[in-house]
Formats: structure tokens, sequence, C-alpha cells
């Protein structure tokens, strides 16, 4: 219309009422919303300037880091790489002999890899406005992962492993079986920060994590002499916890933000000051709806599960050896088991608790018919079992040790997503979109525990010549078992305290304001609080009410249109 302004040279601001309404959080005065007067000022041509960058660099900025990377991956590998003497050897007659290693380890491998790229992508599709990015960018950060890590580990391989000289990364089917490793530590992460930050943001978050885990990885594994073959403190409880302290950083900074949700999310307090209060109450409720499933959404997810379920013996054991990868087999099947039965016996149970605590029931008088499964509890904590089996399932802990480590796990991912999250939410505003810390950081940590526990238990009897293999400290170092056992809980602290300092430093690198192309979901032209959770801002979403209304037209026999 001709009356209207056009929106390029104009800004909504509001004046604040003189006299507050209310007093929040800090001690300062709220505002009377309703009193706000709105008035029309001229922007600047500086001010266009910036804000059209600000609203286009961000859309770009992933495809231009993305290009860069490749382009620097090329001349990495082309003077930095060569394939292991299995794969590199002249073309002579002894080449075509079968590559044992390869063909004993490739199908473990290929598990690994459908966990990865379908187990982990589809677990977070239970979004209901986010599945295209949770399957997407699932995708492709992993397959960045996997370039840069086996870069980056062999670098710090090579730092921590006392080599005399520098040699070319070498690649085999190992260094892909370490470099899938290092891609789940990340999508870890990612299930922490999921629909809350921009795919550039996602690609420089894993860029930086890859090189702390080769350090943390190299710390505890050549130094230490820590073991943890099924990755229970060196890709679960890392990337959970990287991924937790990211999250709260990325939201303590936008505390800072005038006009921001307090803790992106995890405590819906408004800060006072922001002329666009209504804005942000309204951008709010609208993430907070987007923060949510739908029966579709948590099927979906449910086949992630499944698959991470099926295949989680095999990334347990993709890097051990003979005996030892029997017991890796059969430790992990007993423990993923016994795990699935506690989660569906406490989700039941538990969810019916927390209902009559909150509605101070007693369980004689009570309705009982909020003991149901919650899908939420079922789509992750069946998983915890392999998480907390992972560190110790190489080891002799018995068919009864791995069922009752894949029972614990079960109660304590359960007791996690029912009681602990949400009081983690509420009192220091931690917000993890998926629960990584239910599923992976608290069995990680039970994991690393149980494996601390076996190797101080273990003694050459029950081992005989294998122990050596195990524990190749045990036999050049001259460790004794209950050193072992102190060295695997030095490890979880180290392990710990590098992921968390570096996620937490990691976090609050990508919410430096002067780093406007790299910005993130807050309120400015280009993407705001409503764009959580959303696909929308980065994908080209179809209309899904103009898919319904044409559906409904087509069994009508009669046309029928959108709403324009």
């Amino acid at each position: 219309m001709a009356d209207e302004v056009a929106t390029t040279d104009v800004e909504l601001v509001t004046k604040e009422a003189e006299t507050p309404t209310a007093d929040l959080e800090g001690g300062e005065p709220a505002l009377d919303l309703e009193a706000s007067e709105a008035v029309v000022v001229k922007e600047s041509t500086h001010e266009r300037s910036d804000r059209i960058h600000k609203a286009v660099l961000p859309q770009l900025a992933f495809p231009i880091i993305c290009f860069v990377f490749e382009i620097v991956m090329v001349f990495v590998y082309a003077f930095g790489a060569t394939y292991d003497d299995a794969g590199g050897a002249p073309p002579t007659a002894e080449s075509t002999t079968p590559n044992t290693d390869l063909r004993g380890k490739y199908a473990m491998f290929q598990d690994v890899h459908v966990m990865i790229f379908i187990g982990f992508g589809f677990l977070m599709t239970f979004l209901k406005k986010y599945g295209y990015s949770s399957v997407g960018l699932n995708f492709v950060v992993a397959a960045v992962v996997i370039q840069w890590s086996i870069v980056s580990n062999s670098f710090w391989h090579q730092v921590f492993g006392g080599e005399t000289e520098w040699h070319k990364v070498s690649l085999g089917i190992d260094t892909l079986i370490t470099a899938d490793f290092a891609a789940a530590a990340v999508l870890i992460t990612f299930g922490a920060l999921l629909g809350k930050v921009t795919p550039a943001q996602l690609i420089i978050i894993a860029l930086i994590e890859i090189v702390f885990y080769g350090i943390n990885e190299n710390i505890n594994a050549s130094y230490l002499g820590a073991v943890d073959v099924g990755g229970s403190m060196f890709v679960h409880t890392f990337g959970a916890y990287f991924g937790l302290a990211c999250s709260y950083a990325f939201g303590l900074s936008n505390t800072r933000k005038q006009g921001n949700v307090i803790g992106a999310l995890g405590k819906a307090t408004l800060l006072v000051k922001d002329p666009r209060r209504k804005a942000i109450v309204a951008e709010a409720d609208t993430a907070e709806e987007n923060n949510a499933s739908t029966k579709n959404s948590d099927m979906f997810a449910m086949i992630g599960t499944v698959f991470l379920w099926l295949f989680w013996p095999s990334f347990n054991g993709a890097l051990a050896t003979g005996e030892q990868q029997h017991r890796v087999v059969v430790n992990t099947v007993l423990s993923l088991s016994a795990c699935c039965v506690s989660a569906f016996l406490f989700s039941a149970l538990l969810r019916g608790l927390q209902h009559q605590i909150a509605t101070s029931t007693s369980l004689t008088n009570g309705d009982h018919s909020h003991y149901k499964f919650d899908m939420v509890d079922i789509q992750n904590a069946t998983l915890a079992g392999g998480v907390a089996i992972g560190s110790a399932a190489d080891l002799v802990v018995g068919a009864w040790g791995a069922i009752l480590v894949g029972f614990l796990a079960g109660l304590l991912s359960v007791a996690g997503y029912v009681f602990i999250g949400p009081f983690l939410a509420k009192s220091i505003g931690l917000h993890d979109t998926c629960g990584v810390h239910n599923l992976h950081g608290m069995p990680g940590v039970l994991g690393a525990i149980v494996g601390a526990i076996a190797s101080a238990l273990a003694t050459d009897e029950i081992y005989g010549t294998s122990i050596s293999t195990i524990f190749p400290e045990r036999t050049e170092g001259g460790r004794t078992a209950a050193t072992q056992g102190g060295i695997q809980l030095a490890a979880l602290a180290v392990t710990v305290a590098i992921a968390v300092i570096s996620g937490f430093v990691t976090g609050l690198l990508i919410r430096i304001d002067n780093w406007w192309f790299l910005s993130s979901f807050k309120l400015e032209v280009c993407c705001s609080q409503k764009a959580l959770f959303d696909d929308a801002e980065y994908w080209n979403v179809p209309d899904e009410e103009a898919e319904v209304l044409s559906l409904i037209a087509n069994e009508a026999g009669a046309p029928v249109t959108a709403k324009v």
C-alpha cells in the first residue's frame, strides 16, 4: 500500500513507560508493556549497510567456511598424507595378497559408519520443525570432522607419542575408525546445541573441538597410559561435557545481551531496558513451542535409536582384537539388553512418581494413570548401557557385571531425563536440547568408574598373556593393577576438565559480537528467537499448510487455496 513505509528505510522502536510495574531478576524494574508507544525513526546509511551485512553474511558464512576448509584439506592431504603399508605397496605380485586387516575390520567400520550417519542423525529428528537440520547438518558435520580429525589426531599423536621425526599421516582402516569416533564426540556436542546455533557456528565449534579432543585422547592414552576401548571417557564423556559447557557459555553470554531470553531458553526471564520486549516475549514463546516433538517426529527418532542399539557392539569393539573383541561383543550386548529393560521399567515408574510429587498426592490415594512410558526416555536411555560398558567392555567383568552395569545405566539415564535435567535447567539455566548429559555424560562417567574398578581387579591369573595387550603399561612400565585403576580415574578427571574448559571458552568465542558474520539466533533482522529449532532459517521448507489444503482439495474434488 502507498501509505505503508518501506521496512528498509525505518526501524520500529518504543518509548519506555516512566512507571515500572514489577521488579525482575537483578533488581531492575520491569517495563509496562502496554504503556509503550511506537515511533518511527529514520535509519542512517551506515546503520542500513550494517544491518544488510548482518542479514546476508550469516547465510554465506557456511559455504565460505566449507569452501576454504576443503581447499586447505586438498593441500594438506596432497603433501602430508599417504596410504599405510597395506594400501600403499607398489604394484607387484605380492600386492595382490588380500588385505586381512581391512577384510577383518571393514564390517565393523561400516557398522560404526551407519551409527554416525544414520543413528545419530535420526535420533535427533524428534524436534517437530528441525528434521532437515538434524539429519542434514549431522551429515555434513560428520563429513567435515572425518577429514579434519585424521590430520589433527595424527599431529597430536606425534607430539605426545615421543616420535623423533615428523612423518606423513598414515591412512588405513584404523585411521577411518578413529575418525568416526571423533565424529561421534562432535555429534554428541551437537545434541546439546541442537536448534540453537547456525550451521557456520556448528562447523567452527567442530573444528575447535577436534583439536582439544585429540589433545585429551593423547594425554590420557599416550602419556598416562589409560585404556578406553569403547570410548566411555574419550568420546562420550568428552563430547557431552564439551557440549554442555559450550551451551551454558553460549546462553550465559546471551544474558549480557539486553533483550534476549536468559540462558537461551534455560530461564524464560526477560532482561529490561530493551525497547522490543513484546517481540521478545512472542518469539520466545514460538521457540519454546518449536522445542517439542510430534508423534511422527518421535517415530523417526526411534529409527536412530534402533540403529544405534543394534550396531553399538561394533562401536565398542571396532579396534579390539582376538579374545578382547569377543568379550566386547558379549559384554555390550548383555549391557544393552539389561539397559533396555531398565529404561522401560524406570520410565513408567519415575514418570508416574514425578507426577505424584508435582501434584502432592500419595501412592495409595493418587491417580496412577500417569505411570506410562515416555518416548524421550525410550529413545535415549535404552542406549545408555552401551555407553556405560564402553571402558570395561574388553575386560573380564563377567556376564553378571555387564548386566548390572546396563541396568544401572538405564536407571541413571531415566533419572536424568525426569529429575536432573529439569533441575539443571531451572537452577543454572543449562539448556540441553537432546539430553546428552543423561545419555552420554553421566553414563560415560559411570563407565569410567566401572573401567577403573575392573582395571584395579585385573590379575595375570585372569587375563594370562593378553594382559600386556590390554594394559601395555602393566608389562612395559611395571605398573600394578591398583595403580592402573587410579590412572583410569585420573584420566576421567582430565577428560572432564579439558572438555568443560575448552567447551566453555568455545561457547564464549562464537558469541563475540565482532564476529557478526557468525551471528547467532538473536533479535536482529537476519534471524531471531523464533528461528530457534526451526529449519526455515537455513532450508527451503515446503509450505505445510499449502500441502494439507491441497490434500483436502484433492479428497473433496474442489480447489482450495491457502491464505497468502
